[in-house]
């Protein structure tokens, strides 16, 4: 049995658990918030990780190495080497290049922090040259590496909606605005495991700002 622990407000466990929804892969999820993971299975304390009947491990990536290994049916990889180095490209471009420099942002634009203006001043740029790259590497057509739903959907689906959100609140524009996310979030919502995970993101999160509240 494959358990996934985090937390449902985060991107990186939806990721995960879209994989493992489209794969079609019976497992169960286990709450564990940030300083209440189990630090045997996730040594950093990061969420997701993930239980199997052989052990654990961390790091969303390499559970979704291991959930192609391990499971190759309904497969989210292609075979053919390139087209699958491909779809890794883009996802490490939408994490490392886009969601990790908008998390910068996420602070003041949803949990009512404040980012310094001159933080803002030095993202901003960084965004629009590292979005501008991305988009010369997504398709959308009608997924980002083609035709068919990949794992570098799983990593959009997760990370394009706050990257649009935080920097319509923090700059007043959408920076993604340019690109046709909108309409390829849209079909993406019309797959039953999307609209699983979103509306149980809805839920989580609500919980996860009400305990911020509570202290």
């Amino acid at each position: 049995m494959l358990t996934l622990c985090g937390f449902a407000a985060s991107n990186y466990y939806n990721k995960v658990k879209l994989a493992l929804l489209e794969k079609g892969l019976p497992f169960e999820e286990e709450l564990a918030w940030i300083g209440e993971t189990d630090k045997a299975c996730s040594p950093l304390g990061k969420v997701p990780y993930l239980k199997t009947d052989t052990g654990a491990m961390s790091e969303s990536t390499v559970i979704l190495d291991y959930l192609e290994s391990a499971y190759p049916q309904h497969p989210l990889i292609p075979t053919d080497p390139f087209e699958a180095a491909k779809v890794r490209e883009l996802v490490r471009y939408l994490e490392l290049h886009l969601e990790l420099v908008a998390r910068n942002l996420y602070p003041e634009a949803f949990f009512g922090g404040k980012v310094s203006d001159s933080a803002k001043e030095k993202i901003a740029p960084q965004l629009e040259k590292n979005i501008a790259a991305f988009a010369k590497l997504a398709k959308f057509s009608p997924f980002l590496a083609g035709g068919t739903f990949t794992l570098a959907d799983c990593a959009g689906a997760v990370h394009l909606p706050l990257l649009s959100s935080a920097t319509k609140i923090i700059y007043g524009r959408d920076f993604l605005a340019d690109l046709p996310v909108r309409d390829y979030l849209k079909k993406l919502a019309e797959r039953p495991t999307v609209q699983k995970v979103n509306a149980d993101r809805k839920v989580n999160t609500e919980l996860m700002l009400s305990r911020a509240k509570k202290g």
